[in-house]
């Protein structure tokens, strides 16, 4: 696939979670974050993008997030379940990005705050008006999507190098 293939980077923070006692990485969702993730889904199906590959934090609360999610979309893309999305940083996050293969054209991370947001606001260099004012304002909230192309290769992600052009949430 040429470089100059136009891309986009889904990214998508899981559903709300409850707070049982187990370990953080073992959190279920929340009975919001059940209904959230198929509304998210279906969002994104609406809006005609279906990732060519997903990587999942290993999270029980985002593996569940996706679970529901894909549910919503035409056809379920590749997906891998990604060690490193879980607590990533944003220097790790965009480490990861780089690594997709060239044949990928539009990519989905789901993934945790802090770093799903950092990530938004870090790869937007611009942005729809509208886009940058929703992340401004509501940050980035459970089940929150932001839609992010680019041009160029994966191992070119960096700090600015896209543009924001959606950013939505299901609770506002």
């Amino acid at each position: 696939m040429s470089v100059e293939v136009p891309r986009r980077i889904v990214i998508l923070r899981h559903a709300k979670a409850d707070w049982p006692q187990v370990a953080d990485h073992d959190r279920p969702l929340a009975e919001r974050g059940r209904k959230d993730a198929p509304v998210a889904g279906r969002w994104l199906a609406a809006s005609g993008i279906l990732p060519d590959l997903t990587l999942c934090s290993t999270a029980a609360r985002t593996r569940e997030t996706w679970k529901l999610f894909a549910h919503e979309l035409p056809s379920r893309p590749k997906t891998v379940y990604e060690e490193r999305l879980y607590e990533a940083t944003l220097g790790e996050l965009i480490a990861v990005v780089n690594e997709t293969p060239d044949d990928v054209r539009d990519l989905l991370l789901i993934g945790h705050n802090p770093g799903m947001h950092a990530l938004a606001d870090a790869l937007a260099g611009e942005a729809e008006e509208d886009a940058r004012t929703r992340l401004d304002r509501i940050g980035f909230p459970t089940s929150a999507i932001a839609v992010i192309s680019f041009t160029g290769p994966w191992k070119s992600v960096e700090h600015g190098v896209g543009r924001l052009e959606a950013h939505w949430s299901p609770r506002d």
